[in-house]
């Protein structure tokens, strides 16, 4: 019927830094939903990405080129994304031709790492903005390595970056600590895992900084910065191995709540889905203790003679 409201699309925006795993979040994700029998379109936003693992269904690259804007403004590749994203932005209308054949499609947007798109530049939240008039109904995923855990100061900077990114994309938002099958590559936790994903009392953190010398000359700086964090009480992650089933199912949870996909028609409803959504419960969820056991190995030593010993 002629003026009838459409019916919003959802999807998910995948953000963060270089390296995080975006691209590998989106293939395994793209494969978990197909397996769940949502239709998946896939959506490259990031000029810089070659050699695709997914099927792109859509791909900017052929909007506009990283390599071409580098050697014809003579920018770096910093310049050069944030040339492209502001392009994409004023030539937007080609998105929506490309996207609209697409209806009915669960779609995951493999973005850009630059790390400013999403915290202080307007391209990339003026991008998420008009689509939402389209109508998409998207959550941005964060996804942040999570061997910064194992270093206090770069744990730190991640929730200062996290919450600056929550802030300026104005999307409902999941963070993730991806990769959790390496974490203790890097190191071992100072404390328990749920003390990284639920932010816990954070002084804790600052002793630790107090005890390297260089730091010690920051720690007041360091507490005004955990103080900001505590305040906005914003930040909290979900760990993932994108390689485990329960994992992505208990992020995927997460997305579909934040995003209001789980009120929708689109997938036959149980009573425990509802009530998960609605009272913010989860009947049948792997606790956090149970992704430690799986992931890190016992210590003979308790919490507090490790944090003595770093």
């Amino acid at each position: 019927m002629a003026g009838a409201a459409r019916t919003p699309a959802f999807g998910q925006a995948v953000i963060g830094p270089p390296g995080s795993g975006k691209t590998t979040y989106c293939l395994g994700m793209s494969e978990f939903l197909r397996a769940m029998g949502r239709r998946v379109a896939v959506v490259n936003l990031d000029p810089a990405n070659e050699g695709l693992p997914y099927e792109c269904a859509v791909d900017v690259s052929e909007l506009v080129g990283l390599s071409d804007v580098m050697d014809a403004l003579r920018l770096g590749p910093n310049g050069g994304l944030l040339y492209c994203m502001e392009y994409l932005e004023a030539n937007l209308d080609w998105l929506r031709a490309k996207l609209d054949p697409l209806r009915g499609h669960y779609f995951l947007f493999d973005c850009p790492g630059q790390v400013e798109l999403c915290t202080h530049h307007g391209s990339l939240r003026s991008i998420f903005s008009q689509m939402a008039q389209m109508p998409h109904t998207l959550t941005a995923v964060h996804l942040v390595d999570s061997h910064y855990c194992t270093d206090p100061a770069k744990f730190i900077s991640v929730l200062c970056t996290s919450l600056a990114t929550m802030l300026h994309v104005e999307l409902p938002h999941v963070n993730l600590l991806s990769k959790m099958d390496l974490i203790e590559h890097y190191g071992k936790l100072a404390f328990n895992l749920d003390y990284y994903t639920e932010v816990l009392d954070l002084s804790y953190l600052l002793d630790h900084l107090a005890s390297d010398p260089f730091f010690r000359h920051y720690r007041q700086l360091n507490e005004k910065l955990v103080q900001l964090i505590e305040d906005y009480s914003l930040v909290s992650f979900i760990p993932l191995n994108i390689q485990d089933k329960e994992s992505v199912q208990r992020v995927l949870q997460a997305v579909d709540k934040a995003n209001g996909y789980c009120f929708g028609v689109q997938e036959q409803r149980s009573l425990e889905a509802m009530m998960s959504a609605a009272m913010g419960a989860d009947f049948h969820f792997s606790s956090t203790l149970g992704i430690q056991e799986k992931y890190l190995a016992p210590s003979d030593q308790s919490v507090e003679q490790e944090a003595m010993d770093l």
